[in-house]
């Protein structure tokens, strides 16, 4: 078994049900690529505290990855990732706490996320002090940018690089920055960055103004889909599901119905890794072949749902991917 690589190892026994799911989504993407299309990529829940960045930062530095769309916490918790690991702690028994252990985490600054304590000193604290010139810098300049132009900023001016507790390799923001990838980060007040800005907001220390918002985001990727789908067919893989994926998923209908645009291409794959139920009448557990009817997907635009561990699946699929 030891000559085995991932690739290989998926194509001899990745036969059936879920499995063979992952093997043919691996293969459809890998394809999509090689056949000169481009990829989105959506992340939800806490795939940066899973340490997904070990190996989607790889996909980003070998072009397998063209713009991504996340949320706030997964922008910020690759951050606090980068510069404050070796101060987190795991905790195994997560399942065995009681709540007078989950308060003793609060008292002493610790944010829990599963099986992962985040600590409040050297994680958010830091990033707050770190990211506050940047913004007050657009304040005096009257300069607007996005949320993840911000944390581009801080990256490519190495404000972050004396606090590195990693390898810097394993960030994928970091990654993403150094190649200026689309970032779409919807509902980015749903995050502890934006709560904290708000606070600054409500306290008059900054301005409501120099954040760019969902709005302006949207018409941001209508302007890029517009641009790429001439050249290139897009796909979308879509990691959990929540507001990271119904959010950029949307453009193409917003752009053939709404605005009109019939020539507007459907997105040319499709793959979601998801726990969600259909039968809860949950969006993000919707089937495929559901979006046809929203105009966001083709009848036959390769689809695949896997209903599995997003922390175990999209590893499997980017080893794929990469041939590793």
């Amino acid at each position: 078994m030891k000559n085995y690589s991932i690739t290989s190892f998926i194509e001899k026994y990745f036969l059936h049900f879920n499995a063979l799911t992952l093997s043919n989504a691996a293969k459809a993407y890998d394809l999509h690529i090689k056949k000169n299309g481009k990829m989105m990529i959506t992340i939800a829940g806490a795939m940066s505290t899973a340490e997904l960045g070990k190996i989607f930062a790889e996909m980003i530095r070998k072009n397998k990855v063209h713009i991504i769309s996340c949320t706030g916490a997964n922008l910020e918790e690759d951050i606090l990732n980068l510069i404050s690991h070796s101060h987190y702690i795991n905790v195994p028994n997560y399942r065995e706490l009681t709540p007078n252990d989950e308060k003793t985490f609060l008292k002493t600054g610790y944010n829990r996320i599963t099986d992962t304590c985040i600590p409040e000193n050297y994680a958010f604290n830091k990033l707050q002090k770190l990211i506050f010139p940047i913004w007050k810098r657009a304040k005096t300049k009257i300069a607007r940018y996005f949320p993840h132009e911000y944390i581009y900023q801080l990256l490519l001016e190495e404000g972050l690089k004396p606090y590195y507790d990693i390898n810097s390799k394993d960030s994928w923001v970091l990654a993403a920055a150094k190649k200026n990838i689309p970032l779409i980060v919807p509902g980015w007040e749903d995050s502890t960055l934006g709560n904290i800005y708000a606070s600054y907001c409500i306290k008059n220390i900054l301005p409501t103004s120099i954040v760019k918002n969902g709005i302006e985001y949207m018409i941001y990727l209508a302007k890029w889909y517009q641009q790429e789908c001439v050249k290139h067919k897009i796909g979308f893989f879509q990691i959990g599901g929540g507001i990271s994926g119904d959010f950029p998923i949307c453009v193409v209908p917003m752009l053939s119905q709404d605005m009109g645009i019939d020539w507007t291409p459907f997105w040319s794959y499709f793959c979601q890794i998801s726990d969600s139920t259909t039968s809860y009448g949950s969006y993000s557990g919707a089937s495929p072949n559901e979006k046809i009817t929203w105009g966001k997907l083709d009848e036959h635009t390769p689809k695949f749902i896997i209903e599995s561990d997003a922390t175990i699946v999209a590893p499997l699929i980017f080893a794929y991917v990469l041939n590793m």
